[in-house]
């Protein structure tokens, strides 16, 4: 059920959706193998979340828009594997590049026509998660990737802010 007034809920990538730096611990270009499992330039296995695709859809299917704050500097190889893994389809917003997540905010604010205060956010840095915070936007600190019950906290923290 959407929660009235949540419009946009923006994930950070590393840490958050998938358990690695994308631009440390895996090797772009990434391939998905005849198996469907998708690998990097050595071969290895990439993995993610479990939860995270249920998670991205249910999410989509509720009516809310989705956006990405990634701070990595590994641009291509984000982008490649967000559409590899099919998730692509599901964000609206993406903001993928080095430097301050306030300015992939303000970006995402004059994207979408959104105030800060219709927006949720999850990341595993507790400096973006300040930073975002004094912007207005409920942020959640993810210790252990997205999961169900990490968004589910997220959004009753988010009603309760808001009341």
């Amino acid at each position: 059920m959407k929660v009235e007034n949540l419009k946009i809920i923006v994930f950070d990538l590393d840490y958050t959706l998938w358990p690695f730096w994308i631009d440390t611990h895996v090797s772009p270009p990434f391939k998905k193998q005849s198996s469907n499992r998708i690998v990097d330039n050595y071969g290895a296995k990439v993995k993610y979340y479990p939860e995270v695709p249920e998670i991205l859809k249910n999410l989509q299917n509720q009516g809310y828009e989705l956006g990405i704050a990634s701070r990595t500097s590994e641009i291509q190889g984000a982008k490649q594997l967000l559409n590899l893994l099919g998730w692509d389809k599901y964000f609206t917003y993406w903001e993928i590049f080095p430097g301050s997540k306030v300015t992939h905010f303000n970006n995402i604010k004059k994207q979408s026509n959104c105030h800060f205060e219709e927006m949720l956010f999850f990341d595993d840095e507790n400096r973006n998660i300040t930073d975002i915070t004094r912007l207005g936007v409920v942020s959640i600190l993810v210790k252990n990737g997205v999961s169900k019950s990490v968004v589910e906290n997220g959004i009753q923290k988010y009603i309760e802010a808001r009341k």
